[in-house]
Order: structure tokens, then sequence, then C-alpha cells
């Protein structure tokens, strides 16, 4: 009983956060090409995103203590499966110092897309991550076409709906 209501304080909490920030920032979009940035996996291995031009890359930016970026992450491999076959591609980035919570997270939601770790909140300054979950989606020349502030149910359409014009391009 206690760790449902520690998970539902937590999750009004990062839902109150998430609006304050979604609604207080509207200006911290980036454009052009997207930074390169070369972070460690989950599996270990280093991924550098400049590596991945030719594909549709969605970054998405999560934290394990962020309600909706829990909501999101199977939708999000569910796009991932779909579409990976077509030369799309999802990075996982995820934000916190220590990786144990993120870890403990992937086992009760796996997922088989790429997660990566910004334990220093490099990548996600030079992207403006500004709310939880945060997500961008660059073209096949790595230019940044889309910036997502949160989320919502709902707005898997239209990350596939921006998925789906970007693989016809």
């Amino acid at each position: 009983m206690k760790s449902k209501v520690c998970m539902l304080f937590g999750r009004i909490a990062a839902g109150l956060w998430l609006g304050l920030m979604v609604s207080a920032v509207s200006a911290a979009d980036i454009s052009g090409v997207g930074p390169d940035f070369t972070l460690k996996s989950a599996s270990g291995k280093n991924l550098k995103l400049s590596e991945m031009r030719g594909e549709v890359v969605m970054v998405n930016f999560w934290a394990s203590w962020c309600g909706p970026c829990r909501e999101e992450m199977p939708l999000l491999e569910k796009m991932y499966q779909k579409y990976k076959p077509m030369g799309f591609t999802l990075l996982g980035v995820n934000v916190e110092e220590d990786s144990a919570a993120a870890q403990k997270m992937l086992q009760d939601i796996p997922v088989s897309f790429p997660v990566l770790f910004d334990s220093k909140q490099q990548v996600s300054k030079q992207y403006k991550v500004v709310a939880m979950p945060s997500t961008v989606l660059l073209d096949r020349s790595g230019n940044v076409r889309k910036v997502f502030k949160g989320y919502q149910p709902g707005y898997e359409k239209k990350y596939e709906n921006e998925i789906k014009q970007l693989l016809r391009e």
C-alpha cells in the first residue's frame, strides 16, 4: 500500500512539475542540425548520434521518477518495433545522475531500443530539455524537425504522423 501511495504522489508531483514547465517555457526549442553526442548505453557500448545519419531518429529524454515517462515507454517500444525496419531508430536518454533507478525501471518496463545515460545532463542541456519527457525528432540528415515537451495520452499518434512523414522524405 505504501509503495502505491508513493507512486501516486510521485505521479501527481511529476504531473504538476511538468505542467508548470511546459507552460512556463515555450521558446527553448532548438533548430538546425541536432547537436551531436556520444553516450554510454545500457549495453555498455558508446553510441554516437552522428553515426545514425540516414535514419529518422527520435531522441526521448526521460527519468524513472517521471510518471508520464513510465506511461509513454511501452508505446515508444511499439513504435520502435513497427518503424525500425523502415529506417527509424529511437534513443531513450535517461537524465538521472545515478542510473540505478533507470536500470530498475527497465527491468519493470523492458525495451529493445537503445537506452543511453546522460548522468551529467550535458546532452539534455544541449537539447534545451525543460520538461520530462521531452522528445526530439530528427530527419535523415540530422536536422531537428519536431520537439515535443511532456507527454499526454494521444501524443503517440502525433509521433507516428511525424515519423511516417519523415520516413517518406
